[in-house]
C-alpha cells in the first residue's frame, strides 16, 4: 500500500518499502504475535474454553502505559498471509475457541479483510471479535462490514490533552466515538446465546485509570448519549503500571487504581441507568494475566 490512510494517523507510508507510523510493513501479510486460547477476556468472550485470540504485532497508538508494548512497539512473531491467518483461525476453532479475537487489528485491516471470507470458504463456524483500541476510521469499518461479528472497542479518553498524554493523538475521541457508532449500525448491541456467549453486536471497553476517574465519567456520558443504556459496558479496573515502564511513567500512572476511583467509576455507571455492566475485581490488576508473546 502506498499513501497509506487505513486509520486516523493518515501517515501515507508506502507500507511495501518501509513501515507506517504503526510500525507495520506491508498490507499483503502481517505479523501475528500470539495465536491461542485465552481465558481473561469478558465471560461473553472466553466462556467456558477460551477466545481464540490473534495478537497482531504494531500498533497506530502508542500508549504509555501499554501491557502489550512488546509486541505494540515491535515488528516481531510470525508473519502470515491472508492465507495462512485463514487456516489460524479454523486451526483455533478446532481447538475449542468459542470465537477468533483479532487483538489490535487496525493497520491488518486489508488483510484481515481478505482472510476472513477464505476462512468461511474452509469451514469456519465461530463468531470473529475485532478487538480494537478504538483509533479506526469509518471508512476502514465500512470494509468490515458483514465480515466482523462482535465488535469490541475501547474508548479511553474524551479530553484531547489526556489522549494526547497518555496515547500520542490528541484527535483519539472524534475518531473513536464515531467508530462505535460506526460499529453500532453494522451490528447492534450484543447478543449472547443460551449459554451466555456472545454472537453478534457491540460491547465496549473502558479502562479506569489512576487519576482519571473523571476522564470515565466523559466516556460513560459519550455512551449513555449515543447508545442504549442496555448496551454491555466492560468497565475495567485491571490497571497495573507495566514493570518495564514503572520508572518512564507520569504519575499518577505509576501506581494502581485506588480502590476508590474504581467505585466512584462504578457508581456514576449506575446512575446513568445502564442495565450491563461489568465490573472486576481489582486483583485483576496483575501483569501476571498478560500472555506471552513471540519475540522474534
Amino acid at each position: 500500500m502506498t499513501n497509506c490512510s487505513i486509520c486516523p494517523v493518515g501517515c501515507l507510508a508506502d507500507r511495501e518499502h518501509s513501515a507506517g507510523a504503526c510500525g507495520v510493513f506491508g498490507t499483503d501479510t502481517a505479523k501475528i504475535a500470539r495465536a491461542a486460547l485465552h481465558a481473561w477476556e469478558e465471560p461473553w468472550i472466553s466462556g467456558k474454553n477460551g477466545s481464540g485470540t490473534i495478537f497482531f504485532a504494531g500498533c497506530n497508538l502508542r500508549c504509555v502505559f501499554c501491557q502489550n508494548h512488546s509486541i505494540s512497539r515491535r515488528f516481531v512473531g510470525m508473519t502470515v498471509d491472508a492465507e495462512l491467518l485463514a487456516r489460524t483461525m479454523l486451526a483455533l476453532e478446532s481447538l475449542g475457541a468459542h470465537n477468533v479475537n483479532l487483538v489490535t487489528p487496525t493497520p491488518n485491516t486489508l488483510l484481515i479483510a481478505n482472510a476472513i471470507p477464505r476462512a468461511r470458504e474452509l469451514g469456519l463456524k465461530i463468531p470473529i471479535v475485532y478487538n480494537t483500541n478504538g483509533y479506526e476510521t469509518r471508512e476502514a469499518l465500512s470494509m468490515l462490514d458483514g465480515l466482523i461479528d462482535i465488535y469490541l472497542p475501547d474508548i479511553k479518553y474524551v479530553t484531547p490533552g489526556v489522549s494526547l498524554r497518555y496515547s500520542g493523538r490528541s484527535d483519539y475521541f472524534s475518531f473513536a466515538s464515531a467508530a462505535v457508532i460506526k460499529m453500532y449500525e453494522q451490528v447492534g448491541e450484543l447478543v449472547v446465546d443460551e449459554n451466555g456467549l456472545a454472537v453478534k453486536g457491540l460491547a465496549v471497553r473502558h479502562l479506569v485509570l489512576p487519576g482519571a476517574v473523571d476522564e470515565t465519567r466523559r466516556v460513560l456520558d459519550f455512551i449513555a448519549a449515543n447508545l442504549p443504556k442496555t448496551t454491555r459496558i466492560s468497565l475495567m479496573g485491571q490497571y497495573a503500571p507495566p514493570d518495564e515502564l514503572k520508572a518512564s511513567l507520569p504519575k499518577p500512572l505509576d501506581r494502581p487504581l485506588l480502590k476508590r476511583e474504581y467505585a466512584r467509576a462504578i457508581d456514576y455507571a449506575v446512575s446513568l441507568g445502564f442495565e450491563n455492566i461489568l465490573v472486576q475485581e481489582l486483583s485483576s490488576a496483575d501483569n501476571a494475566y498478560t500472555p506471552a508473546f513471540l519475540d522474534k
